[in-house]
């Protein structure tokens, strides 16, 4: 199938063609019908499946059709379309790709976040601006200054819901949506499909189309993902050894706080090794210079907390490293996504101490299986990170193997308080075993 199948306009068409891209995904495929059908939607698919186009090309398609060719002007301070999304840099990709898909209409489209001016933003809405892409809490800034309307809105697109419940923005949405016209077209889409994302499209959508894209074997990313145990101590070490070694040329590396972030750089040049570091305590405009020079290929080692796992998409990021092991399964799950995108290969690797074997029990439970570990002879552990209780064995070997106690009493409460699940995967794995 290709994209003219979608009965998308020959502008966009011309669009896409210069983007290079030949096919539709998934996503696409299904969704970009039923949006165009003016019905609302749900959709889930995993990261890196084309998510974004999917709703964004019948977008235009749409506010072209219904406006542009009409000639029906946008009143002041007045938008078409709204799409709600987690953080600052997903707004500035997002706008980024609705100007590259809409290149050849004449629809306009600005990124609102916080962070910035907010003078500036404001000005470019004196004369109106068709669509808004917005985090929450800039957006709700906007509604309480008046600077925006939402009586000529069309169309609401919740992205990312998942991470927007995650980083505690219900109250903010149901703000805006509170008020919203109730003649619009809902869209939400969603990495994953969690209770609560659940529980926001009920209240939000009325008898939605629901589509979701399993990670079938034409679908998954080809991310090799692999770990390394080592002693908390040593890994700075380890990575600058690991760079050097395998002859690195790009790394994305996820560490959980700021000071750890600009800590690891500072250890990383001491070694030779030039990088940077993102995250929330950057100005924004540091932020948008460095993931530009990222993109480029000018900073080849870029050091970020959690807030860029969804906001920096680099079709041909070769790798990504897990410094720090997430919390929570489905960052885990985000942060890898950024690599392997569109058909490409990637490579995923982690640094595991023995104060990460919950996050790492927890992890290989949502894979379905045990992440392949690598030794480096170079860096010998002391403090042993135990093999993962995937890997079941009788309870007299396994007591033996891993240091548990042979009691089944014992056995099954760490179970439960690693990972809340029973010893056999409930959840088969979005990736293949490599």
């Amino acid at each position: 199938m290709s994209f003219s199948t979608l009965k998308l306009s020959p502008l966009i068409l011309n669009a896409i063609d210069d983007l290079g891209y030949s096919k539709p995904t998934a996503i696409q495929k299904q969704a970009i019908p039923v949006i165009l059908s003016g019905k609302d939607v749900i959709a889930a698919a995993q990261t890196g499946t084309g998510k974004t186009a999917s709703y964004v090309l019948p977008l235009l398609l749409q506010l072209n059709i219904r406006y542009k060719d009409t000639n029906q002007k946008l009143r002041g301070k007045r938008i078409r379309a709204l799409i709600l999304v987690p953080t600052r840099e997903l707004a500035v990709q997002v706008e980024t790709s609705i100007s590259e898909y809409g290149k050849y209409l004449n629809i306009s489209s600005m990124a609102m976040y916080g962070g910035v001016d907010i003078q500036e933003q404001k000005q470019r809405l004196i004369w109106g601006v068709d669509i808004i892409v917005a985090t929450p809490g800039r957006l709700l800034d906007m509604i309480h200054q008046r600077a925006l309307h939402f009586d000529e809105l069309d169309m609401l697109v919740l992205d990312e819901a998942d991470r927007m419940l995650d980083m505690g923005f219900i109250d903010d949405i149901n703000n805006v949506i509170e008020r919203l016209p109730e003649q619009r077209q809902n869209l939400l889409f969603s990495a994953t499909m969690s209770e609560a994302v659940r529980g926001l499209a009920k209240r939000t959508i009325d008898k939605p189309v629901e589509i979701t894209i399993k990670a079938d074997q034409a679908n998954k990313p080809k991310i090799q993902q692999w770990l390394v145990t080592v002693d908390k101590t040593d890994k700075s070490a380890l990575l600058s050894h690991l760079i050097k070694t395998f002859d690195w040329q790009q790394a994305l590396i996820f560490i959980e706080t700021k000071h750890g972030a600009a800590k690891l750089v500072s250890q990383l040049e001491k070694r030779g090794i030039s990088a940077e570091n993102i995250h929330s305590g950057r100005a924004q405009d540091i932020r948008e210079s460095i993931l530009n020079n990222f993109k480029s290929g000018k900073i080849k080692f870029l050091v970020a907390t959690g807030i860029a796992a969804r906001g920096i998409d680099i079709g041909d990021l070769t790798r990504v490293v897990n410094y720090d092991l997430p919390g929570k399964v489905d960052d885990y799950i985000h942060r890898i996504g950024r690599t392997g995108r569109a058909g490409a290969e990637g490579e995923a690797v982690s640094l595991v101490s023995k104060d990460n074997f919950r996050e790492l029990c927890a992890i290989e439970s949502r894979l379905g299986h045990i992440i392949e570990r690598k030794e480096i002879a170079e860096f010998p552990v002391k403090k042993i990170v135990p093999i993962s209780i995937l890997n079941f064995q009788p309870k007299n070997a396994r007591s033996k193997s891993i240091g548990f106690k042979p009691s089944n009493a014992k056995t099954k409460s760490a179970t439960n308080s690693i990972t809340g699940e029973s010893k056999r995967p409930k959840f088969k794995s979005p990736w293949p075993v490599k």
